[in-house]
């Protein structure tokens, strides 16, 4: 027997985590309830841990169960899109593309224009799940900046596209950095980064007197500076862009720089790759 879990068993542990009951559930797939139990029983089994927490008033995922359920939804929808995906293969030149959010507002426009007599089907997620993507099969290449952060998965490569460094945004009426060894002091200071540093730059914003506010993307840190007129560490290519009149960015307090990654298999899709270089230049990247 397979040690792999099926379509049926992924459908089982949705059904259940939505519908909060194992019996409902099983109604909802057309199966009986004792054949629910037993295979989401040989699951956990597999898993080596209890998926769900089961009482009279019904069924509820445990954190393991919960990551089940998630990546479930992950491998069904990308199974849901298989026949579309191979169609459209079929008819016309398509790039499926992916990228984390904050970076999306910033990167697609540009590869929209860059790659226009392409099809580009945008996708956003959390970097680690765009490239087991690009490992499978199922996405042409992932622009990340944790690249040199994590172990790819085995058929993948990450290509550089270009350094980045975190620079002050100072929008009308907020007041440039101070002198000296504390020159953010007392300062609320929004911030955000792509990368995974951002306890280290909370750290040393704070080192330098600043009452950091991390932002939760780079255009809300923007937009949250903007509405209350105080200086917000980003990215440079969080503005490359889309700075406004009275706007600009300053040297941030120290020096923090990023790299901005491609992730693909060894044969990368040409049109892609020959417009690096363009990226590279628009998001002012070094």
């Amino acid at each position: 027997m397979s040690s792999l879990p099926s379509v049926e068993d992924l459908r089982l542990v949705q059904a259940v985590t939505r519908t909060g009951a194992v019996g409902t559930a099983a109604r909802e797939l057309r199966i009986s309830q004792p054949s629910a139990s037993q295979r989401l029983a040989r699951l956990e089994r597999l898993c080596g841990t209890k998926l769900f927490e089961r009482d009279t008033r019904g069924a509820r995922p445990t954190p393991a169960g919960a990551e089940l359920s998630r990546r479930a939804d992950h491998i069904l929808g990308h199974l849901e899109e298989v026949y579309d995906a191979t169609r459209a293969a079929a008819v016309t030149q398509r790039l499926v593309i992916g990228t984390f959010a904050s970076l999306a507002p910033i990167l697609f426009p540009v590869l929209d224009a860059d790659l226009a007599d392409l099809e580009v089907e945008q996708q956003v997620d959390h970097g680690h799940f765009l490239v087991e993507r690009v490992a499978e099969g199922t996405m042409d290449a992932a622009f990340i900046a944790i690249a040199d952060q994590m172990t790819l998965p085995r058929g993948t490569v990450a290509r550089r596209v270009g350094r980045d460094e975190l620079v002050l945004f100072v929008p009308p009426g907020a007041r440039p950095p101070g002198r000296g060894r504390r020159p953010l002091k007392d300062r609320q200071i929004a911030f955000s980064t792509y990368d995974r540093g951002a306890e280290e730059i909370h750290s040393r914003l704070a080192a330098q007197g600043a009452v950091p506010r991390r932002g939760i993307t780079l255009s809300t840190t923007v937009a949250m500076a903007r509405r209350s007129s105080h200086l917000a560490l980003v990215p440079r290519s969080a503005l490359a862009t889309e700075l406004r009149p009275g706007e600009h960015l300053t040297p941030a307090p120290f020096h923090y720089r990023l790299t901005l990654s491609v992730v693909t298999t060894p044969t990368p899709p040409k049109p892609l790759i020959a417009h690096l270089p363009s990226l590279r230049a628009t998001l002012n990247l070094s």
